[in-house]
């Protein structure tokens, strides 16, 4: 399974809660890689805790693999180079977790066809050795997003699956811009379009969203507030399941919501079991939905409507 994890804004949380995903996935006994797309922010490193990937590698990274600067892309074991403690001990059952470091100092370029060939044939040896590729995308209408849409359109990946996760935060600005990237002028859609009327279809039926910093107006974490705060939020947070439903980011689409934590507000970084037991910095309900998306994440089919709300879709809505 190829997912590409994309967003409309910066801040939206997506690559910190797609490297989330991609550690309780492992952790649920799945080998799983993490290519860092970001051309102009390659910092997955930082959330994995790998020193010197902080800011992407000098080496041969993604950036010189699809620019024919380097023969292979280097691969990182979190799980042996993590400079955290929790992460650097493989867990019983736990199944491979390797990073694909974007380059240092890299930026966006556009792609052609020696560039495309080279993201197919890359995509294609990562979904061989992993159960799940995680691809986390340049924010906006970027050139790694065009880069990734031709490759997919190519024959040779027809038989692949793949998921697209659109991230917002669950704010009017950011469902509005969540919108605009899928359905806008040259959003997802309409790059889709140009790509076949085949290809469009199967990526209207693969695109779901994931809601982060969801606040719950009814959650213990509020209970300090006023009671004219409490229903100015309930009422906020209906006009914006409204307002999602309207633009077609509502229920149907939606893949999970990623509630607000104290720890992701100050520092993006993989939050571990030892977080929420022994530190208790980080609440329960962040790691229970990062393993619910990893779970649904996994899936091979999408199945939209009234049979993904029998599937339980909708319940992880807050």
């Amino acid at each position: 399974m190829l997912l590409f994890a994309t967003s409309d804004k910066g801040g939206t949380g997506r690559s910190v809660s797609s490297s989330n995903l991609a550690y309780r996935r492992a952790l649920q006994g799945a080998n799983v890689c993490y290519v860092d797309f970001d051309f102009g922010s390659p910092t997955a490193g930082a959330i994995f805790a790998i020193d010197d990937l902080e800011h992407g590698t000098p080496g041969a990274g993604i950036h010189e693999y699809l620019q024919d600067l380097a023969s292979e892309p280097e691969r990182h074991s979190v799980w042996a180079t993590s400079d955290r403690a929790e992460l650097r001990a493989r867990p019983d059952g736990a199944g491979e977790l390797v990073l694909c470091p974007g380059d240092a100092d890299g930026s966006e370029f556009p792609g052609d066809e020696t560039t495309i060939d080279r993201c197919v044939n890359l995509l294609q040896e990562l979904s061989r050795e992993f159960d799940l590729v995680i691809v986390d995308l340049s924010a906006g209408r970027s050139h790694a997003t065009e880069m990734v849409m031709a490759a997919t359109a190519r024959p040779e990946l027809a038989n692949l699956p793949w998921r697209w996760i659109v991230y917002h935060r669950w704010t009017k600005q950011h469902v509005i811009a969540a919108h605009s990237l899928v359905y806008g002028e040259r959003g997802l859609v309409e790059t889709g379009k140009a790509l076949g009327e085949d290809y469009q279809r199967k990526l209207l039926a693969s695109i779901r969203y994931v809601r982060t910093a969801v606040v719950d107006p009814d959650g213990a974490d509020l209970s300090g507030l006023k009671p004219t705060q409490v229903r100015w939020l309930r009422k906020i947070d209906a006009d914006l399941h409204q307002m999602a439903a309207r633009l077609k980011l509502g229920r149907m689409n939606l893949l999970g919501s990623v509630p607000l934590d104290p720890v992701l507000q100050w520092r993006e970084q993989i939050i571990t079991d030892a977080d929420t037991v022994t530190l208790d910095i980080a609440n329960q309900e962040t790691v229970r939905a990062f393993a619910e998306l990893a779970v649904r994440s996994a899936e091979e089919l999408f199945v939209p409507g009234l049979e993904a709300i029998a599937r339980g879709i909708d319940r992880v809505v807050p």
